[in-house]
């Protein structure tokens, strides 16, 4: 089966874009292939944002997130394979989903777990102060 996560997530960005609110992403940058400011990485993971207003040229295709977006004023284009993806999330009220390793999750057949996430409530890509609850899928 092909993994479901692209289209959760393209779910997910479109929701919470037609509530008004702002779409964040979580990205682990430990993998190959991920292309982020390396100036707002902390613990291998960044923040961004990806609503209309801050990035161009948003792309969420099955294998890969891209677009192009200024990072303290200096443009900058952003590669996030789509396994690179954590989570999605509304900064407003923290609901969205948390993301599990796929490759885990097919061989798991143990029945999905709720987790605790936390998620950022500031404007600063690298912060992490506060969260909600994000439920983790299979």
């Amino acid at each position: 089966m092909k993994p479901k996560r692209p289209y959760l997530l393209r779910a997910l960005y479109e929701w919470i874009v037609d509530c008004d609110m702002t779409p964040y992403v979580l990205v682990q940058v430990d993998g190959p292939d991920v292309v982020v400011p390396q100036d707002f990485v902390e613990d291998d993971r960044i923040v961004l944002n990806i609503s209309p207003m801050a990035v161009r040229a948003l792309s969420l295709e099955n294998d890969v997130v891209s677009f192009s977006g200024r990072f303290s004023g200096q443009p900058f284009n952003v590669v996030a394979p789509m396994r690179s993806i954590s989570a999605i999330y509304a900064k407003e009220t923290g609901e969205g989903m948390m993301f599990e390793d796929e490759l885990v999750a097919s061989a798991s057949t143990e029945p999905a777990e709720t987790a605790e996430g936390k998620a950022p409530e500031s404007d600063d890509p690298s912060s992490s102060k506060s969260g909600s609850h994000l439920k983790v899928i299979k």
